[in-house]
């Protein structure tokens, strides 16, 4: 059990506050603005100073959000893949101050420490929440996608057989482009990716080889448009069903967010009416309903109100006054259903009285 669970608490406030994600994501931009600038020599002589001294700085900054996560929670802190991403980017970042330590300015393997510095910039994917989704999608088609690139290891490979026995023989062949498997494989991901497959095929056309323009063309069908939009499809379809999960991740948050807020509104005004009760304990208030009333002149129309009844929900009321819209049509339907029934009735009952009237006069005059 810790101690210190007041400060863990606020250092924990303070790493999960809008305002020191906006702190973060600005200063890793700022850093990576200045790596921009740092490449270009004349700059970074003369500003050199400026380099260093922000240099310090973004380190300073760094370090002191590892030591603040550390501190908040030491043992699931490494259990986090975005947070063993922070610690290899800090470790980068102290490697060229080992080296120039240790080895000197002029260590020839200086250069590669420097340009690693680029990963600092990865650090934005901690405070984004798309691109951990994308990576999310992207970890999810990794089974996926090496059977796919399995299948067209197996392509290639049976291809290179082939264009090796077709056009690597050494009398006539294209020794450059198909002499060995090495150069083979080489070929065909050239024409893979129909990057100069043109070139590639005017020379087989040169040397006159039989069947090469089939072999391309069906290579390039099954590699070009099959196997590699089958790993687009792949990719798109697993990055859709990740955006749709994140979008519900987000909704749900905004329902705990406003169920949040609901809850601390309902709080506070069971302390209102708690403290009401208590003023009437001690004021000379004749009843409960004097004081409400007492308490409703406070009240103003901008003031928010959480009302739990089903029957002041909004979609409630939606429903019920379309309901009440149907019912007025409905009746007046029927009153003019009503109408016409009334109005066929009279007209029946004057055809029968008039018959009625015929026939008495037609007695009358028998007689």
């Amino acid at each position: 059990m810790r101690r210190d669970t007041q400060c863990q608490a606020f250092v924990k406030r303070v790493i999960m506050s809008r305002l020191f994600k906006i702190i973060m994501i600005s200063t890793v931009s700022l850093n990576a603005f200045f790596v921009v600038l740092w490449t270009d020599y004349n700059t970074k002589y003369n500003l050199f100073r400026l380099f260093e001294v922000s240099e310090l700085i973004f380190v300073s900054i760094y370090s002191s959000e590892f030591c603040m996560k550390l501190y908040v929670d030491p043992i699931n802190y490494w259990k986090d893949g975005y947070n063993l991403l922070d610690v290899i980017i800090i470790v980068t970042i102290f490697i060229p101050y080992g080296l120039h330590r240790f080895k000197g300015k002029h260590y020839p393997y200086l250069n590669i420490a420097d340009g690693m510095q680029s990963l600092r910039i990865l650090k934005l994917i901690t405070y984004s929440r798309g691109i951990r989704t994308l990576i999310t999608a992207v970890g999810q088609t990794a089974y996926i996608v090496a059977s796919v690139l399995i299948l067209f290891f197996v392509l290639m490979f049976i291809f290179a057989i082939l264009g090796f026995c077709l056009f690597g023989t050494p009398d006539r062949g294209d020794l450059n482009n198909w002499g060995n498997l090495a150069v083979a494989f080489f070929t065909l991901f050239s024409l893979a990716t129909v990057d100069g497959w043109t070139d590639l095929q005017e020379q087989l056309d040169n040397r006159n080889l039989a069947l090469s323009r089939t072999f391309t063309i069906i290579f390039i069908l099954l590699a070009t448009f099959i196997f590699l939009s089958m790993f687009v499809g792949v990719m798109i379809i697993h990055t859709e069903a990740s955006f749709k999960k994140f979008k519900l991740d987000l909704m749900a948050e905004r329902h705990m967010a406003l169920m949040g807020e609901k809850q601390v509104i309902l709080r506070r005004q069971q302390e209102e009416v708690s403290r009401l009760m208590q003023m009437q304990k001690n004021a000379d208030y004749k009843s409960f309903s004097e004081l409400v009333e007492n308490f409703k002149r406070t009240l103003q129309h901008t003031d928010p109100m959480v009302l739990d009844d089903f029957g002041t929900s909004l979609p409630f009321i939606d429903v019920y006054l379309s309901t009440l819209d149907n019912q007025d049509a409905t009746i007046y339907k029927l009153q003019e259903l009503y109408y016409e029934i009334a109005h066929v009735l009279s007209l029946m009952l004057e055809d029968l009285l008039q018959k009625k009237r015929s026939q008495t006069s037609e007695n009358s005059e028998e007689t």
